[in-house]
């Protein structure tokens, strides 16, 4: 799937390709070993999508629109909800009864998450934004995807200033970590 594009045409990509790599893990058995491989590669996704969207696209949506903060509380509590899953997901191995109640409550969660973002929370944006404004966040995002821890830091701060200075750090070390380890290797 292509990326780029402004912030809403970004962040649907990602959505999309979260949803691959959900029906590729429920298509495989139980206990196949590619599961975990597949599960490690959606915790880095959604931990990069997240992160990018705490640190740019929900402080937009304070700015812009009315009502944002709101909205914006809402989103980022559903991440951390999120974080605390794929906390527990590190710890689980396909084919015990954790893994897959983990996974199926996962996508529950971002299911919903997403539809919220799509049919609500984009369009009010949408409405509100310039499209360079747009444009603008869509780099910022894909930047920030760049240089995001991709493993769950459950504890680390969610919003700015805090997040800007430290995800940058948090994410050297599990890039790091992942390159030694061999974790998220596309095949």
């Amino acid at each position: 799937m292509g990326h780029g594009g402004n912030v809403i045409q970004e962040l649907t990509t990602d959505h999309r390709e979260v949803d691959d790599l959900f029906a590729r893990i429920e298509a495989l058995p139980g206990p196949d070993p590619q599961r975990r491989e597949l599960a490690d590669r959606l915790t880095m996704e959604l931990i990069r999508h997240s992160v990018a969207e705490e640190e740019y696209l929900y402080p937009a949506v304070r700015r812009y629109v009315d009502g944002g903060d709101d909205l914006a509380d809402k989103e980022i509590a559903d991440h951390a909800d999120v974080e605390r899953m794929l906390k527990e997901l590190e710890g689980s191995q396909p084919g015990d009864g954790q893994f897959d109640t983990l996974i199926l409550r996962l996508k529950n969660s971002v299911t919903a998450h997403v539809s919220d973002e799509e049919s609500r929370l984009f369009p009010i944006l949408a409405d509100v934004c310039s499209a360079d404004a747009l444009e603008d966040l869509g780099e910022k995002v894909r930047s920030a995807k760049r240089h995001a821890p991709t493993r769950p830091h459950p504890s680390a701060p969610d919003t700015p200033p805090a997040n800007k200075i430290l995800a940058p750090g948090t994410g050297m070390v599990d890039r790091l970590r992942d390159a030694l380890t061999g974790r998220g290797k596309q095949d």
